[in-house]
């Protein structure tokens, strides 16, 4: 319950290592592999979705209510990953004859607020994109 607790009252998705040390901060000890396998069942559930972070490393995050599915904002910089409530993360595309969607995920790539005003002109200006 103390996995799915954290998941629930974090405002964005987490890492494996973001979730260990939550449950390391409330006394709970655990296991590296038995939290990603943990991780794993609740994704197979249905009951959390993973997110691809950066560098190859997966976030997870608690599903809601009414299969809500919403995109996500990666910053390469720092890392960070933010839901985007406002922006529909399945685009519906036309598929060919006899395929079958099963999932889609949104994630768009760039610097957030902080990064960006240190950074100040290094990401795609909106003639670029």
């Amino acid at each position: 319950m103390a996995l799915i607790e954290t998941l629930q009252a974090s405002a964005h998705p987490l890492s494996h290592d973001e979730i260990g040390a939550a449950l390391a901060a409330l006394g709970i000890a655990h296991d590296r592999v038995t939290l990603y396998r943990a991780l794993d069942w609740l994704v197979e559930q249905g009951i959390a979705r993973r997110i691809a972070g950066g560098e190859r490393a997966w976030r997870f995050e608690i599903a809601r209510h009414g299969d809500h599915r919403h995109a996500h904002f990666h910053c390469e910089r720092c890392g960070q990953i933010l839901c985007l409530e406002n922006v529909p993360a399945e685009p519906g595309p036309d598929l060919p004859a006899g395929f079958e969607l099963e999932r889609a995920e949104l994630v768009l790539h760039g610097a957030c607020a902080d990064c960006g005003r240190q950074g100040a002109g290094q990401g795609l200006k909106a003639a670029d994109r």
